[in-house]
């Protein structure tokens, strides 16, 4: 007989490939559970072989990989589990992909421009994926390029917990929230609204694909003696954040807070660059794996695994994930 408890489904199974395996023994500790064996390898032509080891008939199961780079490693990694899953007769397979690839090619903004999210979205069903939870997407209309159902967690819920533990009480002054640029506005405005603070935006021109400018700071009369903290969804090459600091440091912002959900930093040039801006802290989550050579001196990292295994825990038991979204 089906239990009502959790739909019908068995036990919850979890597995993890090899973009952020720390992240996938960290929520699986917050779920008393033990990460599935398997096994993630390579041919000498670089085909990705999986294999895992345990039983799934029937269970629960959740393939926990964010598509970092390599991006297309990681993809196929995942893509390939669920392809395995799904043949071994899962009863559910849901993907947990913390930071979501390619959700910044959501629409088609030059002429024969790919959408490649949606593409991403089409080979995830396709492959056999019952259910997406994510964070942060760059852009959340990227929800709506699937057809299962798609959870969509807020890091501005971990932002404002370390607001309010570390900066609130601890740091002289008024503090603004500040957007890097007119895509990050409704974060912004959601995460300053959670801690009564004024807000301001950075209108930025972007040159090429990783290089901007700023143009102008609207709300510009708000940052003079104040903290700032900037709220953004991904640092990639470091030069948005480090050109929106320097600009609101030249309004007579005092201290210069950054937190950013995914740190997308693979270069030591972004890590010098970070190191030598204005910025006096940059707080990110652990959604990436940021190798140690790569992690900024003034760098913290904040982990969501907690916020991913009561997800995890709501899914499997059928209750409402949205007691999660509330501050």
């Amino acid at each position: 007989m089906k239990s009502n408890k959790n739909h019908g489904y068995g036990e919850i199974k979890l597995f993890t490939c090899n973009a952020n395996p720390c992240l996938g023994e960290d929520i699986a500790q917050h779920l008393n559970r033990k990460l599935g064996m398997s096994s993630v390898m390579k041919f000498a032509d670089t085909e990705t072989y999986i294999r895992f080891e345990d039983t799934v008939r029937g269970l629960d199961v959740f393939v926990i990989q964010p598509t970092s780079a390599p991006v297309n490693d990681h993809l196929m990694e995942l893509l390939i589990m669920t392809d395995a899953l799904r043949r071994a007769s899962a009863g559910r397979i849901t993907a947990v992909v913390p930071y979501f690839g390619y959700a910044r090619q959501d629409r088609k903004d030059r002429s024969h421009a790919p959408i490649s999210a949606k593409l991403v979205a089409n080979l995830l069903t396709a492959a056999g994926v019952d259910r997406v939870i994510s964070m942060d997407l760059h852009s959340p209309q990227v929800q709506g390029f699937f057809d299962v159902p798609f959870d969509h967690l807020r890091g501005t819920k971990i932002f404002v917990k370390y607001y309010r533990e570390n900066l609130a009480d601890n740091v002289e002054g008024d503090f603004v929230v500040v957007s890097p640029d007119m895509g990050s506005v409704s974060r912004v405005r959601l995460f300053a609204e959670n801690i009564s603070c004024p807000i301001a935006i950075v209108d930025k021109r972007r040159l090429r694909a990783d290089e901007s400018e700023v143009i102008n700071i609207v709300g510009a009369q708000e940052i003079k003696g104040r903290n700032v903290l900037i709220l953004d969804d991904v640092i990639s090459t470091g030069g948005t954040l480090v050109n929106a600091a320097a600009a609101i440091k030249k309004h007579g912002a005092r201290n210069i807070y950054a937190c950013i959900t995914h740190p997308a930093i693979y270069s030591k040039a972004t890590k010098e660059k970070i190191e030598n801006s204005v910025l006096d802290k940059l707080v990110v989550l652990d959604t990436i794996n940021v190798q140690k050579e790569m992690r900024p001196m003034n760098m913290e990292i904040l982990s969501v695994a907690e916020y991913f295994a009561e997800a995890i825990r709501c899914i499997h038991e059928g209750k409402p994930i949205s007691t999660l979204f509330s501050e």
